[in-house]
């Protein structure tokens, strides 16, 4: 499958709200929450006002000049949270583009980004039960702390 990884646009932040519903992972036979839930003050922080602090990045993916995939970062006090110098990650694609290597190369992309912008690691928190588990191991992050559902994961970038 052919696609474009690229930076946001500002005119496109609005996508963000979709991807982080999209991010929202629910395992098998459990039903979707209603799409309400990203208004709650644990879930906007990762979009609202996306663009406007130091460490708000954003790639996105393109498929026939359709946005099917985001990452974002931004230094938060989320899930994954490290610290004030460490930045977030959060990252979805719509359902019918996952498992094809879009998740990866965005995932890649900032990274690169992030390592040439000065930051020397990057966090994200992740259901245990989550296949997205393997792909993060394989980029390079790994487990430092976990409770009973997630990991904490972390990702250096020095060389």
């Amino acid at each position: 499958m052919e696609y474009t990884i690229r930076k946001i646009r500002k005119s496109e932040y609005h996508v963000l709200d979709d991807f982080l519903y999209e991010a929202i992972f629910i395992p098998e036979g459990i039903e979707a929450p209603p799409k309400e839930i990203i208004k709650q003050p644990e879930l906007k922080l990762y979009t609202e006002n996306f663009g406007e602090q130091t460490g708000d990045f954003c790639f996105v993916a393109e498929v026939e000049n359709t946005i099917v995939g985001a990452v974002w970062v931004r230094i938060m006090n989320d899930y994954g949270h490290i610290d004030d110098e460490t930045p977030s990650f959060a990252i979805s694609l719509y359902r019918e583009y996952r498992n094809k290597g879009i998740g990866t190369a965005l995932m890649k992309t900032m990274l690169d980004e992030l390592k040439k912008s000065g930051y020397k690691q990057a966090s994200l928190a992740v259901q245990k039960s989550n296949y997205a588990v393997k792909m993060y191991k394989n980029i390079g992050f790994e487990i430092i702390d976990e409770n009973d559902e997630e990991y904490i994961m972390i990702c250096h970038l020095s060389d």
